[in-house]
């Protein structure tokens, strides 16, 4: 039997990772032999899963990347999506903010610049911000084929605009084309138009469950944007 101190540490670890962690890497880190931590890991599945007796839990442990990493149980992704798009998380992270604003002024703009501008992995708060609807894919470069970004009416009715231009002016705070390559709309494939026919009705883009809590909310810094992925969505 495993002892309680070995799977309370191995909880520990699975819980703040934003990335699958190998049995190796389990092992070196609390000094265990491999097998007593896959041992572990599956006696913790196990209980996660519940029985007659006990309750299945509402995240479970998965074997992705050739490691174990604990997401938000698929059952409840719709659960987890609403409360991520409801009021309960209005409030967006200091990161999710730079990553839109980055968004509202150089769109349609591809995921890799956005994170070359911010200088940070901006994946999981570009799942939060296609949760709120804020942001859709508006195209592709056609170079790299790298899914472009851009802001949508709901974004303008939140922050109270008619249209893009009512912005204010921040250019000269934005690094030069010279330091990012620039995207230009000419280069782009159009996959989504973005018009007024799109409404908070509209359907959001679909979020594997896997992944929708690395949106969950938002704490104010990147690490917790990434790290909400158990059923991981980013804010």
């Amino acid at each position: 039997m495993i002892d309680d101190e070995v799977l309370a540490g191995i909880e520990a670890v699975l819980m703040i990772t934003d990335s699958a962690v190998t049995a190796d890497e389990l092992a070196t880190s609390l000094g265990l032999d491999e097998d007593t931590v896959l041992e572990a890991i599956a006696a913790l599945k196990a209980d996660y899963d519940g029985d007659e007796t006990h309750r299945q839990r509402g995240f479970e442990i998965r074997h992705v990347a050739g490691g174990f990493r604990i997401f938000s149980r698929g059952d409840y992704h719709e659960v987890v999506k609403d409360f991520l798009t409801s009021g309960q998380s209005a409030k967006l992270s200091q990161a999710a903010l730079e990553t839109l604003a980055v968004i509202a002024y150089r769109q349609p703009i591809s995921r890799p610049r956005i994170a070359a501008i911010r200088g940070v992995s901006v994946d999981g708060v570009i799942r939060t911000l296609l949760l709120r609807g804020l942001i859709v894919e508006a195209g592709k470069e056609a170079s790299t084929s790298a899914l472009l970004y851009a802001t949508t009416p709901q974004f303008l009715d939140t922050m109270g605009m008619n249209s893009i231009d009512d912005l204010p002016d921040i250019a000269p705070y934005l690094p030069e084309d010279a330091d990012v390559a620039e995207l230009g709309a000419e280069d782009t494939e159009v996959l989504a138009e973005i018009d007024g026919d799109l409404d908070e009705d509209d359907d959001l883009p679909a979020i594997p469950h896997a992944q929708a809590t690395g949106a969950a909310e938002d704490t104010g810094d990147d690490i917790a944007d990434e790290r909400t992925e158990m059923s991981r969505v980013d804010v």
